[in-house]
């Protein structure tokens, strides 16, 4: 972790802001050990500062979050809400002097509800544990970030979660129909609906997914779910430049064709993967393409679009014959991360989206991009949607090349803008990205998102510091 913090003094302020919190909590609910609170400052993001909190704070019940931002408005106390703090942005890095409210604890699922086909929960529920409870009835809850095993609901709200299904189910805004969020001041407002259509008034429910707390401290959320899929089969595809694999991925969305998954690994991340896992992955390839299908004749479709590769310039395809020789082929991709993180101690993980159609010119760029600074980048894309994952290894202890890690990674962001795209696809823009979302959204969105801001948390003391 590349960050700066310090230990925030304490004062009488402080001792004001802990009476006054105490006295409308539970005594196990209020942290202030600095040894404690200093675990919860930061995110897993890189080059992102983070202050110390002056307290943090694990409420169980809306009524509890109500009274924290009562007391927040009253002294001006700045708030910082987090899940599991497994954000790659710095959305969730504390502010000097702030209050962390951490949701972790207020994590029941409340209701399953398999005619509505909805599920009620609270924000710490975590995703995997989720996806547990609602297969139990048939259902399927498909929004699936990397960290879906630890992160939680509420921190996917929070960022607009995206993951490896994205390519046929879609991100997490798609499935959250309504929300009950407490405001800055302590009031409780209720958005969304629970029916399957609903048109409402402004949908304000939209407007809090991916705001990263500065808009307000969601505390149950009403979610979509689907009939429960058949399990994927899967292939891989050797191709010998990353150019045809791009030209697979075309050919493959062009054709109709609807994967449950397809993702992209470029020749740096096979090598890392191999290095780590000894999967025996082949050393010759320069790109590999994953597709699964979760149809009623998946085979059939692997045949399909199998096919597809070939005619884009494959050197191999393989289809899996089971569920558990698909779940062998797509443990190489869910490895990529922590082998990219093993080849020089320190990864910066880029989070660009670009139209399908010009995903070649992305890697191709990435490429020229690692040449110019010297650097290992490798590439990870959820292909299917166009989410490029560039990530750059370094070694932290050497300020050269932390410095080109950066400038690397900000050329990046630029060249998915060039290509028509968005400098975050799933990730948020937190602290590490708020210079690149003016860039993006331009001075009049800039001021129109303020405004938003501001007519939701005048005072400002929601998340300060974070998106712009």
């Amino acid at each position: 972790m590349i960050m700066s913090r310090s230990q925030a003094p304490r004062d009488e302020t402080t001792d004001r802001l802990l009476d006054r919190l105490r006295a409308g909590l539970p005594a196990d609910v209020v942290l202030t050990d600095p040894d404690v609170t200093a675990s919860y400052a930061h995110d897993m993001a890189g080059f992102c500062p983070a202050g110390a909190p002056a307290v943090v704070v694990l409420p169980r019940t809306a009524e509890e979050v109500q009274h924290v931002m009562r007391t927040a408005t009253a002294l001006r106390v700045p708030v910082v809400p987090q899940g599991a703090r497994t954000g790659l942005s710095g959305a969730a890095n504390a502010t000097e002097g702030c209050i962390v409210l951490s949701l972790t604890r207020m994590d029941r699922v409340i209701e399953i509800n398999p005619v509505d086909r909805v599920a009620v929960v609270e924000p710490g529920v975590v995703n995997a544990a989720l996806s547990r409870a609602v297969g139990e009835h048939g259902l399927y809850y498909p929004p699936d970030p990397s960290s879906w095993e630890t992160c939680t609901i509420g921190g996917n709200i929070g960022t607009a979660s995206g993951g490896l299904c994205c390519v046929k189910y879609g991100v997490t805004a798609e499935y959250v129909l309504g929300l009950d969020v407490v405001l800055a001041d302590g009031r409780l407002m209720s958005t969304g609906r629970r029916t399957a259509k609903g048109v409402a008034g402004y949908d304000l429910t939209r407007l809090f997914v991916g705001s990263e707390g500065s808009l307000g401290v969601v505390v149950r959320a009403i979610l979509a779910l689907r009939p429960r899929p058949p399990r994927q089969l899967a292939l891989a595809a050797e191709f010998a430049s990353g150019a045809a694999a791009c030209d697979a991925v075309c050919r493959i969305m062009a054709g109709g064709h609807v994967p449950s998954l397809l993702e992209l690994m470029d020749s740096t991340t096979v090598r890392a993967v191999n290095e780590l896992t000894r999967m025996g992955l082949p050393d010759t390839t320069e790109a590999l393409l994953l597709a699964a299908f979760d149809t009623p004749d998946p085979a059939a479709d692997l045949a399909a679009v199998g096919a597809l590769c070939e005619a884009a310039g494959a050197t191999q395809v393989v289809p899996a014959e089971d569920a558990a020789e698909s779940e062998l082929l797509l443990q190489a991709r869910r490895s990529a991360l922590v082998a990219l993180d093993a080849v020089r101690g320190t990864t910066m993980i880029d989070d660009v989206c670009v139209p399908r159609s010009r995903l070649g010119e992305m890697l191709e760029g990435v490429e020229r991009i690692a040449e110019k600074h010297g650097l290992t980048i490798g590439v990870v894309a959820h292909a299917g949607d166009g989410n490029t994952h560039p990530t750059v290894c370094f070694d932290a202890t050497d300020p050269d090349e932390r410095r080109r890690a950066r400038e690397s990674f900000d050329e990046i962001m630029g060249l998915g803008l060039e290509l028509g795209g968005t400098i975050t696809g799933e990730h948020g823009v937190g602290v590490l990205k708020k210079e690149w979302l003016a860039r993006e959204i331009g001075p009049v969105g800039l001021e129109m998102q303020r405004a938003v801001k501001a007519a939701f948390d005048p005072l400002g003391i929601l998340n300060p510091g974070k998106l712009f």
